[in-house]
């Protein structure tokens, strides 16, 4: 038996993968809450398959409604930071149907409506990737704590969209 951890997940997630849409999302100006541009920065230098659309949200994802819908994705995974009281640098893998089972909100538009209109136009599956962050205090770059995380998380999905 397969111990269940996220990068487990994440495989089983993306098992029936046509299109993804990867979008990183996060403040680069409050060290870990900008966790999930870090990590889709990071895959954007690396040979990811056609079939995959890697977007930088930052604090506004819903800007890029537009291409996210043009790609027709089956998934749409959001990586973000998020205060769920899990240790620093533990990553949740949820997927949106218990999307309410954590409190996602330091962007203009609540994750949950976001995902909301995206099941509504695309019919993808969506996902989020939520990382437990240390310190989201004003300054640049990852704590050690949520950097280590980033690492682990990147390769995982190269592991998976390679």
């Amino acid at each position: 038996m397969k111990k269940e951890t996220v990068e487990n997940t994440l495989v089983d997630w993306f098992l029936d993968i046509e299109r993804a849409v990867i979008i990183g999302i996060g403040n680069p100006l409050r060290r870990d809450d900008n966790v999930g541009v870090e990590i889709v920065k990071r895959l954007k230098g690396t040979n990811i398959k056609d079939n995959i659309l890697i977007i930088e949200g930052k604090s506004v994802p819903e800007n890029f409604i537009e291409p996210i819908t043009e790609f027709n994705p089956s998934h749409i995974l959001l990586i973000d930071a998020a205060l769920m009281g899990l240790k620093p640098g533990q990553p949740r893998f949820i997927e949106t149907l218990k999307i309410s089972d954590v409190a996602v909100s330091s962007h203009a538009l609540p994750l949950q409506i976001f995902c909301s209109y995206l099941i509504q136009v695309t019919g993808a599956k969506i996902g989020l990737l939520l990382i437990q962050p240390e310190n989201a205090d004003f300054g640049e770059g990852l704590s050690p704590k949520v950097e280590s995380a980033a690492k682990r998380v990147v390769k995982a999905l190269k592991h998976i969209l390679l």
